[in-house]
């Protein structure tokens, strides 16, 4: 049972593809948190650290070092997501960098939650360039999965979670029904009860969605600003700061 957690990452943790009527996001990582609250029947100390567009050198270099600060009992890890989507991907420099960050939250006395990211590729162009670099980057940390102190999940390799049902109008994010999924991979790998109101097992079980088809509309309104922001050097993320930088309480019955 954990009672205060901390997440970093990019737009994954972050939540982006699960807006809130008021505009901000809200994501798998704060249903884990609503879950581990529940659970507790008491609020719990909750910090989300993640920002959109990060790659995951910033990430370790921005997040890392002041989520271990706060001093959690558990801390989220994911990240390569934007790494895998340039051009030219340092494969084992990014595994390597991975690898150290858990080592090092390990080393702090923390528990690790360790993630791959959903897997979107089914849906994207170039799609499959994309899967084979996400196929070697989740086989060359597996072993990680192995020590005490961390629990890995593993979204990339679920085939429900390819569902274009889970995926926002981009097809790059998860929208709240695929992060609501991944809160349930999450606290079902940690042995915490998923809330049946979330509905994400009849969800899961209800027929799947119609074939995803990229049309010249979707192409003009998600893909050429993408290829802009890379052409240009700026990042979805430029200016953001963290939503969630300190350890706030979150309440049992924020879960409903």
């Amino acid at each position: 049972m954990f009672h205060s957690y901390a997440a970093i990452g990019d737009s994954f943790t972050e939540g982006v593809g699960d807006e809130l009527p008021d505009g901000t996001v809200r994501g798998w990582a704060d249903f884990v948190a609503l879950g581990f609250a529940a659970a507790a029947h008491e609020p719990i100390g909750y910090a989300n650290l993640a920002i959109r567009g990060r790659k995951l050198g910033p990430i370790v270099d921005e997040q890392l070092e002041v989520a271990i600060g706060l001093r959690p009992e558990v801390i989220s890890f994911n990240g390569g997501g934007n790494d895998m989507l340039r051009p030219r991907m340092p494969e084992e420099r990014v595994a390597d960098r991975f690898r150290q960050a858990v080592h090092r939250i390990r080393g702090a006395g923390i528990h690790v939650l360790m993630l791959s990211g959903a897997n979107p590729t089914d849906h994207l162009p170039l799609g499959r360039v994309f899967d084979a670099r996400g196929v070697r980057l989740t086989a060359a940390l597996g072993d990680l999965a192995e020590l005490d102190g961390v629990t890995f999940v593993d979204n990339f390799n679920d085939r429900g979670l390819r569902d274009i049902r889970y995926w926002s109008p981009d097809k790059l994010h998860l929208n709240s029904l695929g992060h609501a999924r991944v809160a349930s991979n999450v606290l079902t790998a940690l042995g915490v009860a998923v809330p049946d109101e979330w509905g994400v097992a009849e969800v899961a079980a209800a027929p799947p969605g119609a074939r995803s088809r990229n049309t010249a509309a979707y192409y003009r309104e998600f893909v050429l600003p993408w290829i802009g922001r890379r052409l240009t050097g700026r990042s979805s993320g430029d200016g953001r700061t963290a939503k969630r930088p300190t350890l706030e309480p979150l309440a049992p019955d924020a879960a409903r």
